[in-house]
């Protein structure tokens, strides 16, 4: 009997990225087949987002079209809290779960695609890093799940519950199997990248026979020992935060923090329930500088936030002009459905957050150029993420892939993708870096 195939859709964040590699690896382990297309899959899992309105619509989008497509359809992930409303618009559907109920989304396809023949180890190898759905050369490591705050935006602790730490040990496994496997960059994923350990109470795990206690700055220290990028993402600017820093600047780990920081404005932040005042994170960013003067700080902020007046608009502006942040994402303000902050004033017209949205891009863009004009004639390193012919495509240290710059590299030697090479800056736009690979 010829093993079933089995299409896969994932959306959404990294995290999300992460479940979808786990319940791929074991399908692989279970005999299964992976389909790159609806027509040759006996079934679709579509691993949806539902943290704002529009990923809700895309996620709904992605399952009729599955639907349309192939016909069976299991669907998973963070929109699946929402059961009712998935059935509503796609009654078709053969079985809904939630964020992280990998066994549930594993026994809908064994029972609606089923398969007997036992998984033999020797014939069906999965590779021991798991089945990974980003480029070779780096990977998401993702260290805990759940979140203890109650951001009064966000849902996220009711879609996938409070903090859960992996042990120390286990994820220095996982981050020693992808780097044998090839891997040049580790990004390090969670809801709470900070708290990490403290919810076990920073229990002490055994990898290689070193005791080492599950906390951030030991998990960072040993994830160095690896010889490879190590990037850290979502990370709230708590004091222990500090303690890292001058790993990134020894050259343990990279000088690059992800920080969401949402606004500026002390009294928009109270309203957001963030865990840190604005006037504290300007101290902190400019102890960091002190530190580590080339490390590079990106964030991520609301616009338009419920209540959100001129006033305190105009010092979500002044913050950025007092950090100069390095990498910035902006959003306009979408309720969420479930979330405090829908009523706890009234909400930011839609023209007005707009306005707000184009203002705060401008005034980032003249930042973020001025600091990239900064490295013309220096340089610096570069991974190599995508050939096309002769257009070369890599990241500096500054860069994640998808969500900040690139940099366009000239060659005239061969490069291949994954390689970590020097480059001469020649060009800054907004965003990206222009230059001529230098011969080692």
């Amino acid at each position: 009997m010829s093993p079933p195939k089995v299409g896969f859709i994932s959306l959404g964040c990294p995290k999300a990225l992460v479940d979808s590699e786990r319940i791929l690896t074991q399908l692989r382990v279970d005999g299964y087949e992976i389909s790159p297309s609806y027509d040759d899959a006996n079934i679709v899992v579509v691993n949806t987002c539902g943290f704002i309105d529009s990923a809700k619509e895309e996620s709904l989008a992605a399952i009729g079209e599955a639907i349309d497509e192939n016909g069976k359809v299991i669907v998973t992930g963070c929109l699946g809290i929402h059961e009712e409303d998935i059935r509503k618009a796609h009654p078709q559907v053969l079985s809904v779960t939630g964020p992280q109920q990998y066994e549930q989304v594993l026994g809908a396809v064994h029972e609606h695609a089923p398969f007997e023949r036992e998984h033999e180890p020797f014939v069906d190898l999965v590779p021991e890093q798991g089945i990974k759905l980003t480029p070779r050369h780096y990977a998401y490591l993702k260290i805990s799940e759940g979140c203890n705050h109650k951001c009064s935006f966000c849902i996220i602790p009711s879609m996938r519950g409070k903090l859960v730490s992996r042990s120390i040990d286990d994820v220095m496994r996982e981050a020693e199997a992808l780097v044998k496997a090839g891997v040049k960059e580790l990004l390090i994923i969670s809801q709470d990248t900070s708290a990490y350990g403290s919810d076990i109470k920073y229990r002490t795990g055994f990898w290689n026979g070193r005791p080492l206690k599950s906390d951030l700055q030991t998990l960072c220290e040993a994830l160095g020992s690896l010889g490879v990028w190590v990037r850290l993402h979502y990370v709230y600017p708590y004091p222990h935060v500090d303690k890292i820093i001058p790993l990134m600047k020894e050259g343990n780990i990279l000088p690059y923090l992800d920080i969401p920081f949402q606004h500026g404005s002390p009294m928009v932040l109270k309203r957001m329930r963030r865990p840190a005042a604005a006037e504290n994170n300007l101290e902190r960013i400019r102890a960091w500088r002190e530190i580590c003067p080339e490390i590079t700080i990106r964030s991520t902020f609301i616009v338009g936030f419920p209540g959100e007046t001129d006033e305190e608009f105009e010092e979500l502006l002044k913050f950025l002009s007092d950090a100069q942040l390095d990498r910035v994402g902006c959003f306009q303000y979408s309720p969420v459905e479930g979330a405090s902050a829908n009523d706890i004033a009234l909400p930011v017209n839609d023209e007005l957050k707009q306005e707000r949205w184009e203002r705060f891009m401008q005034k980032q863009a003249a930042i973020s150029q001025e600091k990239l004009l900064n490295k013309v004639g220096k340089t610096i390193e570069v991974l190599i993420d995508e050939i096309d012919g002769e257009d070369i495509i890599g990241r500096s240290f500054a860069d994640a892939p998808e969500i900040d710059g690139n940099v366009f590299v000239q060659s005239n030697q061969k490069l291949s993708i994954g390689d970590l090479v020097k480059v001469k800056i020649d060009s800054a736009g907004e965003y990206d870096l222009w230059g001529e690979y230098i011969e080692n």
